[in-house]
C-alpha cells in the first residue's frame, strides 16, 4: 500500500507541474491579446523574445515577414478596445524550453468581424519566463461560423 502512495504522489506532482507550464504559456498568450485589447505595448513587447519572429501568410499564398518595432507601432496608433482578437486554445505541446501553441481566432476592429485565421506559436523558457520567439499566423475572411 504504502508503494501505491508513493507512485500515486509522484505521478500527481507531475501532472501539476505539467498543469503549471501549460497555464503560464497560456498566461503569455493571452497577454499579447491583452496588450493588443488595451493597445498598451509594453504589455505586448513583455511577451516577446528580443529576437522575435513574426510572419503572416498572405491571401496570395506569400509569407510575409514583420519587424516586431512595427507591430508594435501599429498597436501605438489604436485606442482602448479597438481590437479584440478571440482565441481558442487547441493544442499546446512542450519539451523542456520549448513550446508550440495552436490557437484560431476570429478579429474584431472598432466591434466589427474583420478576419479570422490561425495563430501558430513557438514559446522558449528564458530565465524562468516564456517567451515567443516565433509567431505565424493566416487570414482570411471567409470563415465557417
Amino acid at each position: 500500500m504504502r508503494k501505491l502512495y508513493i507512485v500515486l504522489l509522484f505521478l500527481g506532482s507531475f501532472c501539476f507541474a505539467q498543469k503549471s507550464e501549460n497555464d503560464a504559456i497560456k498566461e503569455c498568450v493571452e497577454k499579447l491579446f491583452t496588450g493588443m485589447k488595451n493597445a498598451d505595448t509594453i504589455m505586448i513587447k513583455s511577451v516577446f523574445a528580443e529576437d522575435a519572429i513574426l510572419q503572416t501568410i498572405t491571401k496570395n499564398d506569400l509569407v510575409k515577414t514583420e519587424k516586431l518595432q512595427n507591430f508594435l507601432s501599429s498597436f501605438s496608433k489604436l485606442s482602448k478596445n479597438d481590437v479584440d482578437e478571440k482565441i481558442r486554445f487547441e493544442a499546446i505541446h512542450i519539451d523542456g524550453n520549448l513550446a508550440s501553441v495552436f490557437t484560431p481566432y476570429e478579429f474584431y476592429y472598432k466591434g466589427k468581424f474583420s478576419h479570422c485565421g490561425a495563430n501558430s506559436f513557438q514559446l522558449v523558457k528564458q530565465n524562468n519566463t516564456w517567451k515567443i520567439q516565433y509567431l505565424i499566423d493566416t487570414r482570411r475572411t471567409n470563415c465557417n461560423k
